[in-house]
C-alpha cells in the first residue's frame, strides 16, 4: 500500500470516526444549521455563527424580540460588528444590525447533552469591540479550543457600543445602558434555547475582559438576570472599575447633541433620536492619550449609568444579588503598562528617560478628587522603596503601579471583598497573572521587568497557543491548558480545581478571613498561593484616601 493511500485512509477513518453533528437545530426564532468540524478520531465541533437574539435595534431604544424567520437559517457566517467609531475617530464601522451570538458546541462519540455554558462579553471600553477581533489572521475569540479542550459550550455575544449602546441624558428620556440590555437579551436567550444545543441552562457561566468583565460584573449585579446565571468570571475590569460608570451622562450627551447639531434642552433627547446613526456614532468623544496629566483610560465617557431600572443603585449597594453566585475575579500584575505607556510615551523609549515629574503629574491626576492631601499620602507611599535618586526602573515601573492599582487591582480586589461580604452559597476566588506575554509589543523588547499586560490574559484563555502553534513554545501552552482548566472546572463545579480537568496547584477559596489569591504564570507550584494582594495599596485606594476630611481633598 503506497503512502497516498495510507493517508487518504487515515483521512477517511477520521472524518467516519468523528461524532455525530446537530445538524438542524429548533430555536424559538426557527431553524439553524451551523457546520461540524472534524478534530480528530471521535471528536468535533457544532460551530454556529450569526444566529440573532433580537431584531435589528431601533436607535437608542432597549433591544426587542427577534420576529424569526421561515426555513433553515444557515449559520455559517459571522455577523458584522456592531456600529463603532474607527481607532482614527474619524469614521464608523460597523452595522446597526448586529445582535447576534456565536455557538462552539463539542461532541465525542455522541451527541453532547447538559454541557456547561460559557458567555462570553468583549472588552474594548464599552466604545469598541467585536465577537470577531483578529489575532494572528485567527479569531481571538474563537471559542474552538476553549470548548474542545473544557468541554463546554462557548457563546460570544454581540451588543451595542459607543453613543449608540451608551449615550444617556442621565434621566427617563434617555436611560442608556442600551448596550447592557443587549447582553442580558442574548444571556436570557441563551437560557431558553440553548438545550437544544446540547447545554444545560441552569449551569450558565458569563466570562469577559477589561470592558467585558466590567460587563460581567454589571449583568451579575442586575436584578434582571437573577436564575440566569450560575457564575461570572470577571477578567481586568469590574462594575468598581473607575473607568466602567459615566459619572456625568447628562454633560456627555450635550457634547455629543452639540456636535451633531441638537439643541441641549427638553428637545435634545428627540432631536438625537432622530439622527443619522452613523453621524451620532462619529460623535462619540474623543479618547485623549499622551499626556500625564489626563490619563487616556480616564477619558472613556460613553459608560453604563445608575438608571434606576438594569441598575437600580450604586454597583456597591447590589452585591446581595450576586450571593449565590460564584465569581473568579482577577487581573494582570501590570494591566496599567499599555495604558502608561501611551500617557509616559518616555517609557516605551529605550533612547529616552522618564522624569520623576511625570509620575508624580500621572499620580497627581488619579488622586485629583483627593486633592493635595491626597497626592502627598499617596506619593509617600508609593516612593517608599526608592532609592536616592530613583533608578529609571523604579520611576518606570511606579507609573505602571499607579496606574493598575487605580484602575483595575484595587477595584477587582474591592469587588472580591464585596461578594465574600456578601457570599451566600456563592463562593470567591482571586487571582494575579504575572506571564510575560513574550509575543512583543509596546516597550516589551527592553522593559526587562514588565509582566503581563492589560489584555495577555486573552490569548491564553482562548487558546491562541494550540490553535497557532508556530508563534508559541511549550511555556505558553502549558500556561494555556493550566487556565482553560481553571476556567472551564469553574464553570462546570463552581470550584477552580474540579471539572474533571487537571490543574497544577490546588486554587484556593477567598474568605473575608484568609484573603488569598492565586497567582498565574507557567511554573506555578505551592508557592503561586498568596495572601493580602498589594494590601498597602488596596488600603491606601480604598481607605484612607476617601477617609481624608472633605476640606483636604479640594485642589491646591
Amino acid at each position: 500500500m503506497d503512502k497516498l493511500t495510507i493517508l487518504f485512509a487515515v483521512v477517511l477513518f477520521l472524518r467516519t470516526a468523528s461524532a455525530a453533528t446537530l445538524g438542524v437545530v429548533q430555536t424559538e426564532g426557527g431553524r439553524v444549521q451551523g457546520q461540524n468540524i472534524p478534530l480528530g478520531p471521535y471528536r468535533s465541533m457544532d460551530v454556529f455563527k450569526g444566529i440573532p437574539f433580537a431584531a435589528k435595534p431601533e436607535l437608542l431604544e432597549k433591544p426587542k424580540p427577534h420576529p424569526g424567520w421561515d426555513g433553515v437559517l444557515e449559520a455559517t457566517q459571522f455577523a458584522d460588528k456592531c456600529l463603532q467609531i474607527d481607532p482614527s475617530h474619524t469614521f464608523s464601522i460597523g452595522t446597526e444590525d448586529c445582535l447576534y451570538l456565536n455557538i462552539w458546541v463539542p461532541h465525542g462519540k455522541q451527541l453532547s447533552s447538559d454541557l456547561p455554558v460559557m458567555i462570553w462579553l468583549y472588552g474594548g471600553g464599552f466604545i469598541t469591540g467585536s465577537t470577531t477581533d483578529l489575532m494572528f489572521d485567527d479569531y481571538l475569540y474563537s471559542g474552538q479550543e476553549i470548548a474542545d479542550r473544557g468541554g463546554v459550550i462557548i457563546v460570544s455575544v454581540g451588543y451595542r457600543v459607543g453613543t449608540l449602546g451608551f449615550l444617556s441624558s442621565g434621566d427617563s428620556g434617555l436611560p442608556g445602558n442600551y448596550g447592557l440590555w443587549d447582553q442580558h437579551a442574548a444571556i436570557a436567550w441563551v437560557h431558553r434555547n440553548i438545550r437544544s444545543f446540547g447545554g444545560d441552562p441552569e449551569n450558565i457561566t458569563l466570562f469577559g475582559e477589561s470592558a467585558g468583565g466590567a460587563s460581567v460584573s454589571f449583568q451579575s449585579l442586575s436584578p434582571y438576570n437573577k436564575g440566569l446565571v450560575r457564575r461570572a468570571i470577571s477578567q481586568s475590569g469590574v462594575a468598581l472599575s473607575p473607568w466602567a460608570m459615566s459619572k456625568n451622562p447628562r454633560k456627555v450627551a450635550e457634547q455629543v447633541a452639540e456636535k451633531v447639531g441638537c439643541p441641549t434642552d427638553e428637545m435634545m433627547v428627540a432631536c438625537l433620536k432622530s439622527t443619522d446613526a452613523e453621524i451620532l456614532t462619529i460623535a462619540a468623544p474623543q479618547i485623549q492619550y499622551g499626556s500625564p496629566d489626563s490619563p487616556g483610560i480616564l477619558s472613556l465617557l460613553l459608560l453604563p449609568v445608575v438608571d434606576g431600572d438594569f441598575l437600580p443603585d450604586q454597583p456597591t449597594n447590589l452585591f446581595h444579588n450576586t450571593a449565590d453566585m460564584d465569581h473568579l475575579v482577577g487581573v494582570n500584575n501590570m494591566d496599567g503598562h499599555i495604558f502608561t505607556f501611551q500617557d509616559i510615551p518616555s517609557i516605551g523609549n529605550k533612547n529616552q528617560e522618564t522624569p520623576e515629574e511625570d509620575v508624580k503629574r500621572l499620580l497627581a491626576a488619579y488622586t485629583k478628587e483627593f486633592g493635595q492631601a491626597g497626592f502627598n499620602v499617596a506619593f509617600a507611599e508609593y516612593s517608599s522603596t526608592w532609592e536616592s535618586p530613583p533608578s529609571q526602573e523604579n520611576i518606570e515601573r511606579t507609573a505602571v503601579d499607579i496606574a493598575t492599582d487605580s484602575s483595575f487591582l484595587v477595584p477587582a480586589q474591592t469587588a472580591i471583598y464585596l461578594h465574600a461580604d456578601n457570599a451566600g452559597s456563592g463562593r470567591t476566588f482571586s487571582y494575579l497573572m504575572t506571564e510575560p506575554s513574550g509575543l512583543g509589543g509596546p516597550g516589551r523588547p527592553f522593559n526587562y521587568w514588565l509582566g503581563s499586560d492589560h489584555t495577555d490574559d486573552l490569548q491564553y484563555v482562548f487558546g491562541k497557543p494550540f490553535a497557532v502553534p508556530t508563534l508559541y513554545g511549550d511555556r505558553q501552552r502549558d500556561l494555556s491548558s493550566y487556565m482553560i482548566a481553571y476556567w472551564t472546572n469553574f464553570a462546570r463545579t463552581g470550584n477552580p480545581n474540579k471539572g474533571g480537568l487537571k490543574v497544577p496547584v490546588v486554587w484556593p477559596e477567598f474568605t473575608t478571613s484568609g484573603h488569598l489569591f492565586l497567582d498565574i504564570n507557567a511554573e506555578m507550584t505551592d508557592g503561586s498561593i498568596g495572601q493580602d494582594m498589594r494590601s498597602r495599596f488596596v488600603h491606601l485606594w480604598s481607605s484612607i484616601l476617601p477617609s481624608l476630611p472633605s476640606d483636604m481633598n479640594k485642589a491646591v
